[in-house]
């Protein structure tokens, strides 16, 4: 019989788990008070706290009314929030070895997400990649993937790219350095109908895209890429970086600070229409 595989930690599951570390805190109240209260052990409470046992909506209530929780706002916000822990989207399904769980973090963020704003460094983001260049920037970065796993990540990715039509988000961001446009991933042919892509999508006005262009000359953000989400509260920006090792998800201070890097960047862009040109042009001489 096959081993039963241990369930992900989650992001979800880890904010419900602090949020209920400040509450206890907050009330002077140990991990043992906690757990007398609720008759469990105290790894247990510990571990809810942690998030490798996400607590379940018949304890988080008893919880909610020892630490004194009954404003409607903060109770709604953490039995939803208890009721997405538990909860399968429609993105659990990827979810495997193969797949960065900070990958799946991300995009159930992305489906709470109001507005969402990025600054694509070297590639064309996610949400907007043709599948034909999805493909080609994929295989190059992951080039011991059998063709199985391939398919199942760019079959991700498109996915992902339904939120654009969802009503949930108001606005979407995109502010592109020139040398994620200029790379011809894929060939030129592929590149071309990227580019096209881009414009295509900018033109519906569902989405901003801006370019900095090289003339600009050094930018707010040499680190590289970012992404930005507003939530509903209490979590407000959270700002998510992607590396080799997995995203990284910074919340409050350090999100603002990206929230006005991007401002900047944004600042020193070619408006809407003039990046528009910009990026025709170039899928011109591609063509």
């Amino acid at each position: 019989m096959a081993a039963k595989r241990e369930r992900r930690i989650t992001l979800r599951a880890q904010w419900l788990g602090q949020m209920l570390r400040q509450l206890r805190e907050r009330n002077n109240l140990t991990l043992k008070d906690a757990a007398e209260y609720l008759q469990k052990d105290l790894s247990t409470v510990s571990r809810f706290e942690l998030g490798t046992f996400p607590v379940r909506r018949g304890d988080l209530l008893a919880l909610m009314d020892l630490y004194g929780v009954d404003g409607k706002s903060q109770r709604d916000t953490l039995l939803q929030l208890c009721g997405e822990v538990w909860q399968t989207g429609w993105w659990e399904k990827y979810s495997g070895d193969d797949v960065w769980g900070s990958t799946i973090d991300g995009v159930w963020l992305e489906s709470r997400a109001h507005t969402l704003s990025t600054f694509a460094a070297l590639t064309v983001p996610g949400l907007l990649q043709t599948p034909e260049y999805a493909r080609a920037l994929i295989d190059m970065v992951d080039s011991d993937a059998s063709e199985t796993q391939i398919e199942r990540w760019v079959e991700l990715r498109l996915a992902r790219q339904k939120i654009l039509t969802d009503k949930r988000l108001s606005s979407f961001s995109v502010v592109l350095d020139e040398a994620a446009i200029r790379r011809p991933i894929g060939g030129a042919s592929v590149m071309a109908g990227q580019l096209r892509r881009l414009v295509a999508v900018a033109e519906t006005g569902r989405v901003e895209v801006r370019v900095v262009p090289f003339g600009v000359g050094a930018h707010p953000s040499p680190e590289g890429a970012f992404t930005l989400l507003t939530l509903d509260a209490p979590f407000s920006t959270v700002a998510h970086i992607e590396s080799r090792g997995g995203g990284i998800y910074l919340e409050r201070g350090d999100a603002d600070q990206l929230a006005a890097v991007y401002d900047r960047l944004r600042g020193i862009s070619l408006s809407q229409e003039d990046s528009v040109a910009f990026i025709a042009a170039l899928e011109k001489d591609l063509s």
